[in-house]
């Protein structure tokens, strides 16, 4: 490790580190990420006043402080996204939403990893766009592991320039503009943060609450931070919470084919369910 850094940081440390973040949340790192694992963390180890990470590890261990495993999590998740991100997935989801729009039922769309929110706000605007669909029938849950993106989700506030995927007609319907000190910021106007539900969840949980059945599933770019048998596992619940027929939205480098055989492909990264699992 570098002789530069100020706090201790040995090869045994990030091999733990590694082994309790896949522990906690199924999140495998490689070799590689030692130096973002260091440059994460390290604020907070000094913020404790500690010197090396060990210590900092053995407070995790210690399972006296939910809160300090939660600040580790949030650290070492990736939050990437934007407005509008892989738009031929939302092609879908409205052609989708479309087909099913004369149906007697709520339908049901889950973000499962919503990061900062764009992704949840993208479904929500392409739904709400569609007059066909009825909102009081229009049910959207957004989760993550990560609090702190959560809570920025919740909020729906984004600096203007986030929205370049969205055109003139999205940015007047949905958004407020900021005025004064919030000049340079947009806010998701409060009847579409309304229409969605945010909550923390684990994807790697044994068992998942029972959340009913969704028509599309969004879980993009989440599957390639776990190890094969964890993937099968969270497909498996997947298939357990789509309705017949119901799609499922993966990242551009993630491929299900050989994991499992509920789904088929209907597009790029897109998947449609074909074999739907019972309920245990």
């Amino acid at each position: 490790m570098s002789a530069e850094r100020d706090i201790k940081f040995t090869a045994a440390d990030f091999r733990r580190l590694r082994q309790m973040l896949y522990q906690r949340v199924g999140i495998a790192l490689n070799d590689s990420k030692s130096h973002m694992a260091y440059s994460r963390l390290v604020k907070r180890v000094r913020q404790l006043g500690m010197r090396q990470f060990s210590d900092y590890l053995d407070l995790l261990d210690s399972n006296v402080d939910e809160e300090e495993w939660q600040h580790f999590v949030n650290a070492l998740t990736t939050n990437l996204t934007a407005f509008f991100r892989e738009p031929h997935h939302f092609d879908l989801l409205r052609l989708h939403a479309l087909e099913r729009a004369g149906q007697d039922r709520v339908y049901r769309v889950w973000s499962a990893a919503v990061s900062t929110g764009e992704e949840a706000y993208s479904i929500a605007i392409t739904l709400l766009s569609l007059p066909q669909l009825n909102r009081k029938r229009l049910e959207l849950v957004a989760s993550d592991i990560d609090t702190r993106v959560l809570s920025h989700a919740a909020d729906g506030i984004y600096d203007a320039d986030r929205a370049k995927a969205l055109d003139e007609a999205q940015l007047k319907r949905f958004f407020l503009r900021g005025v004064g000190r919030n000049a340079g910021k947009i806010r998701v106007r409060r009847d579409v943060r309304d229409q969605l539900s945010f909550y923390q969840f684990n994807l790697i949980a044994a068992q998942w609450p029972d959340m009913g059945r969704f028509d599309v599933i969004f879980c993009r770019n989440v599957l390639i931070y776990f190890d094969k048998p964890t993937q099968a596992a969270i497909l498996q619940h997947f298939a357990t919470c789509l309705q017949p027929d119901g799609l499922l939205f993966l990242g551009h480098s993630e491929n299900i084919q050989h994991l499992c055989d509920a789904f088929q492909s209907c597009g790029r990264t897109a998947y449609r369910l074909v074999n739907p699992a019972v309920r245990g």
